[in-house]
């Protein structure tokens, strides 16, 4: 048979593990120093990347067994899937719930039905814009000029109006959201002692799909 094509797996890590994952976001950035001791520098990538590690939240069997599963059905690094990350994964401040006034996502322009949610990070200056792809459906709220409304919500994380809002009209949005993820080992080692789980590290990687 010909090798499975790696993919994305529309499912979540599990929330239990998850949420005790260490790690946060990436960037790479390359420094040349001058003869005359001064530093130029390059951001090689335009957006972050994010890493953890799980291991943290792997504290009995029953944790382990669940990691495990969750392991073989990706296939090890083979597949993605929906990652929350414990430190980052609202559009507004931590421990709200979601608003609709929450983030920018776009002006109308009296033509436009499609725009693509996004989190802002930053002063407004200097802010970095971060595409949300994989947003929890259930928590979407958006509003357009201030009044919340109805939408669909298209495949990327795409808001979707049955007509064009307003030529000036502020689009505004609050939500939830995954990251997609893959593991970044191709095994899981692990042992037990006195009834828990011993587990040195479970590396995640945040993927652009």
């Amino acid at each position: 048979r010909a090798p499975a094509m790696s993919g994305f797996h529309d499912v979540r890590f599990p929330l239990s593990i998850g949420l005790n994952a260490r790690g946060g976001p990436e960037r790479r950035t390359e420094i040349v120093t001058l003869n005359s001791g001064r530093e130029e520098r390059n951001a090689v990538w335009r957006d972050s990347r994010r890493r953890w590690d799980a291991a943290p939240g792997v504290r009995s069997q029953a944790d382990l067994a669940r990691l495990v599963a969750f392991f073989e059905a990706r296939r090890g690094r083979l597949h993605a899937f929906r990652f929350t990350d414990p430190f980052d994964h609202s559009s507004g401040p931590s421990g709200q719930a979601p608003g609709p006034f929450d983030q920018g996502i776009g002006t109308g322009d009296g033509a436009r039905t499609r725009f693509q949610l996004s989190k802002a990070y930053g002063d407004a200056a200097n802010a970095w814009r971060r595409p949300i792809t994989h947003p929890q459906p259930d928590s979407l709220r958006v509003a357009v000029d201030g009044v919340e409304t109805g939408f669909g919500l298209e495949p990327d994380g795409w808001i979707v109006f049955a007509a064009p809002p307003a030529d000036g009209a502020l689009i505004t949005a609050g939500f939830r959201f995954d990251v997609p993820t893959r593991f970044d080992v191709d095994q899981i080692e692990a042992s037990l002692e006195g009834g828990g789980a011993l587990i040195a590290s479970v590396p995640l990687l945040e993927v652009r799909l």
